[in-house]
């Protein structure tokens, strides 16, 4: 049996915007106990919330020791932080390539770095992450966002090897979805982005739930989820 829902803790990365926000409300709704971080708070959350860049190995340090304090380990890690780029190969920014690769991926290993051990001394515990239908999917001016989600999922699976039986991995990958991914791109927005069909970020936060509700004894590994009118 899964542990009931007021006993478990579940740490958010990128929690207080778009999807991580509907995933937290979602959460705290059905009782459970979330935590937040992001660079900045961006909504009137009441979850605690601790300011960290996941880029700065230091920060994510102090972000360890604060949890790990006041809350102990978490029993769930949602790794939902994540940004966007639009450019060509051969006339974008490699500054900005390495942003993306140091949030969407290094970023997200130091979490795991920090956390993961002290959960398989536990012998229990899970870990999401939110990926896009963009990896493996090559397609012009998304090259450098696919390859970070590419070797996301790579990780995910990776770590699911590396843990089992112990903990519990998924990766959910959404399509496009109703939230200001695309205006906060670092470059590369562009109007046939707004105009996608879109599915809206409390239908993630649906897959999140039903993945966290799952028994101890099973783990669902992977889940796309798109708008019916999406062709990517």
């Amino acid at each position: 049996m899964s542990v009931p829902d007021k006993n478990r803790t579940v740490l958010i990365t990128g929690g207080t915007g778009g999807i991580g926000t509907a995933i937290s409300d979602r959460l705290i709704n059905s009782h459970y106990k979330v935590i937040l971080t992001d660079q900045v708070k961006k909504n009137d959350s009441s979850a605690p919330f601790f300011k960290c860049d996941i880029r700065n190995p230091h920060q994510i340090d102090e972000f360890y020791n604060w949890v790990s304090k006041d809350f102990g380990i978490p029993n769930v890690l949602i790794l939902n932080a994540g940004i966007g780029l639009k450019e060509k190969l051969t006339e974008g920014d490699p500054e900005k390539w390495q942003e993306v690769f140091e949030v969407n991926l290094m970023g997200t290993l130091r979490i795991i770095r920090a956390f993961t051990p002290q959960m398989l001394e536990r012998k229990t515990g899970q870990i999401i992450f939110i990926s896009s239908v963009s990896a493996n999917q090559p397609h012009p001016y998304g090259g450098i966002y696919s390859a970070s989600k590419t070797a996301l999922n790579v990780i995910a699976e990776t770590l699911r090897l590396e843990c089992t039986p112990h903990l519990q991995i998924t990766t959910i990958c959404p399509g496009s979805v109703e939230t200001e991914f695309f205006k906060n791109q670092l470059a590369g927005a562009s109007e046939e982005d707004r105009e996608l069909p879109k599915i809206n970020p409390q239908q993630i936060a649906d897959d999140v739930l039903y993945c966290i509700r799952q028994s101890a004894n099973r783990t669902i590994n992977k889940i796309i989820t798109r708008p019916i009118g999406q062709l990517f």
